[in-house]
């Protein structure tokens, strides 16, 4: 919940601080929904975890739409979907290094 809020609050400032960011925006993108992705698979065992994490995304663009200078971007949310795509992959090749 901690990082979520984190996540919602940066994506919504006016100005994020650069030592909060990678330099560009949609891998600002991808790498804070695969943090999230990894956080849920942890803390949320529940199927809906992806789904609602995807929605969470849409609903930052919505706001930024709202929130100028800021503004909502078809490709921001594709970004959150690899980000989320990258964490599923990344806990499979973690389960799979365990069991073997």
């Amino acid at each position: 919940m901690v990082c979520a809020s984190a996540v919602l609050v940066l994506a919504l400032m006016p100005a994020p601080p650069d030592a909060l960011s990678t330099g560009w925006d949609k891998a600002n993108h991808l790498l804070a929904f695969a943090v999230l992705g990894m956080l849920a698979r942890w803390g949320w065992h529940s199927h809906w975890r992806w789904p609602a994490l995807l929605a969470f995304g849409a609903a930052i663009e919505l706001l930024q739409a709202q929130a100028p200078p800021r503004e909502a971007s078809w490709a921001d949310l594709g970004a959150d979907a690899l980000g989320l795509a990258l964490a599923a992959g990344l806990l499979l090749v973690i389960r799979r290094w365990r069991l073997a």
